[in-house]
């Protein structure tokens, strides 16, 4: 029986895929996955990536102002910077304007940090596959769960080749046109992934990092936020080269880690915690749980009845 990837291999097309993420084209996650899937001679690879570090976003989409897209030298794929959102960047890339067709598959990453449960939300990278799920293409959000101290740069070859048999699989099942059309996945490798434990199917749970806000005199003042959501701890302050200037009767705040919120189970946190490579299937939809509808179901009626009585 043929594999999946030799499948695709001896289909008369390549198929194309479109990268983008959130850390920037320049990121080192999203050049070691172009490497890997331009290494593999199966796909055409197209990048339409943010120029500049665009982390924790979320679904943020430029509304008034145009947007600019620079070619860029990425061997073996056709590379645009855009002056947007991720978001941005997977509707002009997909839109045709920019490139003569649509990919078939977007992929959006390799993120610097994990992005489960409750930071979903937060993830440019997800909404950058989310936004291919809002125009009907199929999209995966990848990333890699970065430790300071115990990562490194390298980590990221090794995240995509552990991931492209996914990206084939699911390449595979388009061409097949039994792939799903209503969610697209999102996979967290973990942080020693060259002994990763393999891939598990998880849920997205309710883990969050928590964050508090300290007041500070200046810009510059206190330790970094890194994109990973957690704190630089090799200096208490650090130079930021665009630090904001303001106006002395103005009060300055900045974020802070407080603490970490753990939710136990077959959570997507605790399987990548556990050594996995997580895949979720995610949707577009923010449902609440059945317990709240049901709550509301008998909630509203009372809210009418008591607008009426008071209206007599």
């Amino acid at each position: 029986m043929e594999s999946n990837i030799d499948s695709i291999t001896c289909s008369g097309d390549r198929p194309t895929v479109m990268v983008t993420n959130d850390d920037g084209i320049d990121a080192p996650g999203l050049r070691a996955l172009v490497r890997v899937l331009v290494s593999s001679n199966r796909l055409k690879v197209l990048v339409c990536a943010p120029d500049s570090e665009k982390s924790a976003v979320s679904h943020c989409i430029t509304w008034r102002n145009s947007v600019s897209a620079k070619p860029v030298e990425i061997s073996g794929a056709t590379a645009f910077a855009v002056s947007g959102t991720p978001a941005d960047c997977t509707s002009l890339g997909i839109s045709k304007v920019l490139f003569p067709s649509v990919p078939d598959l977007v992929i959006s990453g390799i993120n610097m940090g994990s992005n489960c449960s409750y930071h979903i939300v937060y993830s440019g990278t997800v909404a950058g596959a989310r936004e291919a799920l809002f125009n009907g293409v199929p999209s995966v959000s990848l990333s890699y769960d970065w430790t300071g101290g115990r990562s490194n740069v390298d980590d990221f070859t090794l995240a995509a080749e552990a991931c492209l048999p996914i990206i084939i699989a699911i390449l595979s099942g388009i061409k097949r046109k039994t792939y799903p059309q209503n969610c697209f996945l999102n996979i967290d490798v973990p942080t020693n992934v060259r002994d990763h434990k393999g891939y598990r199917l998880t849920r997205q749970g309710k883990s969050i990092v928590k964050m508090g806000w300290r007041q500070v005199g200046s810009d510059a003042q206190g330790a970094k936020m890194l994109s990973t959501m957690t704190m630089e701890s090799n200096s208490s302050s650090y130079n930021e080269p665009d630090a904001l200037s303001t106006p002395n009767n103005h009060l300055l705040f900045k974020r802070e880690v407080t603490g970490l919120q753990v939710e136990d189970g077959d959570t997507d946190y605790c399987s990548l915690q556990d050594g996995y490579i997580t895949v979720t299937p995610l949707g577009a939809l923010s449902h609440a749980e059945v317990d709240s509808q049901a709550y509301f179901k008998e909630w509203l009626p009372g809210v009418v009845e008591r607008l009426s009585s008071a209206a007599l």
